[in-house]
């Protein structure tokens, strides 16, 4: 009998649901192996708008994720799970009224924690390693709308080993509102965001320069996946494990600051809200490739919620 576990990433930029199948088998590798989704939705909710401005978690964004929590756990009861948490990252551990609305989040009946940035660093990781299952050594980035962590994992026999991991304070949304005042941005803009990006990342290369490959995951880089490869509706199983290329990501990044934000609405594969912050997730991505001298990034569409799955299999099986 398959086991029914949900999981809620409550972001500080889109909150997710995640319900999936676990089919318990004899070793722990077979059971990872197992896990297959039966429903998965996500909407970008904006929980962390204004936070690096004031501090504080806006109350238009508070209800709106409240409403979105509200839909999931009824999806939740009408599924009868066997177990759901929720883990919220960034936004909450950064904002002064974090706390007040993760009260709120649990008198809606969620189980909620309050992750840092090492477990969530850890979660992704577990997402990109079973997911993508390099062979060689790797780092994952997973930017995010308030922080985007780097985690370095090797590969040994059946099994993955985070060796290091290092989680940054910036994410799409806080760099966009600091660093993204014209629209179109001003190429000068771009520059500056990148020259306070580099140095930061260079400090996950100094622990991590000796990995083979990147993997990286996030909406930033499903969504350029998507443009790039011309999916469209969305696909989750088309956007996994494809690869994008270092010119590649640059293209998007000069066809896409070239517009105004309402021009990269205009384009389906674009998520409205996404069209916003977009332009901060591939200056991510396109520095980290940089400081990282890697020519090549597979993308994962697997992320933290997965990861959270397979922390719950292998806490399963080492309480046996």
């Amino acid at each position: 009998m398959a086991l029914k576990i949900g999981i809620i990433d409550i972001g500080t930029y889109s909150t997710r649901f995640l319900i999936s199948a676990v089919h318990k088998k004899d070793t722990l590798i077979d059971t990872i192996n197992s896990i297959e989704d039966i429903f998965s939705v996500g909407k970008i909710t904006s929980l962390g708008r204004k936070l690096k401005e004031t501090g504080f978690l806006q109350e238009e964004a508070m209800q709106e994720t409240l409403s979105v929590l509200k839909e999931y756990k009824m999806i939740a009861n009408e599924y009868k799970l066997d177990y759901l948490k929720a883990y919220a990252t960034q936004a909450c551990r950064e904002a002064k009224n974090g706390k007040e609305f993760i009260e709120k989040v649990k008198e809606l009946g969620i189980d909620v924690e309050i992750i840092d940035g090492d477990k969530e660093a850890y979660l992704s990781f577990l997402a990109t390693a079973y997911g993508v299952n390099p062979q060689k050594s790797f780092v994952m980035i997973d930017q995010g709308g308030g922080s985007t962590e780097y985690g370095y994992g090797e590969y040994e026999g059946q099994f993955y080993s985070l060796k290091d991991a290092i989680s940054f304070p910036f994410g799409i949304v806080g760099l966009t509102e600091t660093f993204l005042k014209h629209d179109p941005p001003l190429k000068e803009e771009i520059k500056n965001m990148e020259n306070y990006l580099k140095p930061q990342i260079e400090k996950a290369y100094g622990k991590m320069k000796n990995a083979k490959h990147l993997i990286g995951l996030g909406g930033t880089i499903t969504t350029v996946v998507a443009l790039e490869k011309n999916i469209y509706p969305y696909s989750s199983e088309k956007v996994h494990k494809q690869k994008l290329s270092f010119d590649q990501i640059k293209k998007w990044l000069d066809i896409l600051s070239s517009m105004t934000v309402s021009e990269r609405k205009s384009i389906p594969a674009i998520e409205d809200k996404r069209a916003e912050v977009i332009i901060s997730g591939i200056v991510i991505f396109k520095t980290s490739m940089e400081v990282f001298q890697k020519y090549e990034i597979t993308v994962s569409d697997w992320g933290l919620r997965h990861g959270a799955v397979i922390d719950y299999v292998i806490k399963m099986f080492n309480k046996n």
